[in-house]
């Protein structure tokens, strides 16, 4: 545990150190956000800060192979991690300057995201075996494991881009969803014996770094935006940690809590994007229904129904991390102990009171507004004072 620490901890600290450095660059290179009618925020507001958390999750590398343990178990295997999630993320990363500062095309875009994938699946990230509903791994030959491979890359980078709607919001829910599978990750392994040290494990504690370091400066109200640059970066990260925790352990080792643990890593990540992707599906199909282009802008998202609501800005973002954060820890709690009917039993609880809360509280921010006396008037002014 003692190198995930340190490995977290010089992740976040380089992070947090560079952005104000690259939030200058940013306004020099003329990488800014201007304000469009849908958005929340009402001034220019520099992109690019995925530069920040590229230069923390680069230190944290360094640092994670310099540790003599953690070395021999990067080094033994046929995953070079620290040499793929270099290369990949710095090709996306280079994709996203270019389009944070003067527009990539969507096709462009895509091809960068396919070759990042490329580079993970030649630097021996790739899906090796997929469970069954039997119990069964099944061994993926490379004809279906490199597209498999692929489309989760592109799936999950795609999926983050979309959660970036408010300030702070991608950064904490992937935030949410890299400690969740290194939670699951390190607990499973502790619990059955397993070595706690491993490329998957170590890419989801660097992914929960960069985002806590980031996340001061791009808090409402936001200092700096991640930009695609950032946002393709850690949905390039969360995708390498759940494509090489998929199948890493032996569905004999986890007889004790049944099948589903075998699941978690492919469960994860469309849980936490389960909500800005039904968000997105409302989005079309209204689109649609009123004539309009699926493409269309509007101001009719969750996070904007959140705001009409009467939540403010910062409470709309804590909401989705208290949505984010329960679906993750009820996924690793199913799947780290087998009292999987508490565990479902709690969330149902807690799931049903933040909905009465969610919707009560700014309800009752409004009656209390509305009922309180006006101060009351001296008639005395500061003339006449």
């Amino acid at each position: 545990m003692r190198e995930y620490l340190l490995t977290i901890l010089v992740a976040a600290l380089v992070a947090y150190l560079l952005t104000p450095t690259v939030r200058r660059f940013a306004i020099w290179f003329g990488a800014q956000a201007a304000p469009r009618e849908r958005d929340v925020h009402v001034i220019p507001t520099p992109r690019l800060g995925g530069l920040a958390m590229f230069g923390g999750m680069a230190a944290a590398l360094v640092v994670a192979t310099g540790l003599p343990e953690m070395r021999k178990v990067l080094a033994g295997g046929d995953v070079d991690v620290a040499r793929a999630l270099l290369l990949s993320g710095g090709l996306i990363v280079l994709v996203g300057i270019f389009d944070d500062r003067w527009g990539v095309d969507p096709l462009t875009k895509f091809a960068g995201q396919v070759a990042a994938a490329g580079i993970f699946i030649m630097q021996g990230i790739q899906l090796y075996v997929i469970p069954l509903p039997n119990g069964e791994a099944v061994s993926l030959p490379p004809t279906y494991g490199v597209p498999l491979t692929v489309l989760i890359v592109v799936a999950t980078i795609n999926a983050v881009n979309f959660i970036d709607g408010l300030d702070g919001l991608a950064a904490g829910v992937v935030g949410i969803a890299a400690t969740a599978l290194f939670s699951y990750a390190y607990l499973l392994s502790k619990t059955n014996g397993l070595t706690t040290l491993t490329g998957a494990t170590l890419t989801a504690a660097v992914l929960v770094g960069i985002c806590l370091g980031f996340l001061p400066h791009n808090f409402n109200p936001a200092r700096i935006f991640m930009g695609d640059t950032g946002s393709m970066l850690i949905g390039l990260l969360l995708s390498a940690s759940t494509i090489m925790l998929t199948g890493q352990f032996d569905p004999a080792f986890l007889g004790t809590y049944g099948l589903f643990p075998f699941w978690v890593p492919l469960l994860l990540v469309p849980a936490v994007a389960a909500v800005p992707f039904i968000d997105m599906l409302l989005a079309v199909w209204r689109r649609t229904n009123e004539g309009r282009s699926p493409f269309a802008p509007d101001k009719r998202h969750l996070h904007h129904r959140l705001l009409e609501l009467g939540h403010s800005h910062r409470r709309a973002v804590l909401i989705m991390y208290f949505w984010v954060g329960l679906l993750a820890a009820g996924l690793v709690g199913l799947s780290v102990t087998n009292q999987q009917v508490v565990v479902m039993s709690v969330t149902g609880v807690i799931a049903i009171a933040g909905m009465v809360l969610m919707i009560a509280v700014p309800r009752l921010a409004r009656r209390r507004a509305v009922r309180a006396p006006e101060p009351a008037r001296t008639g005395r002014t500061r003339e006449s004072v």
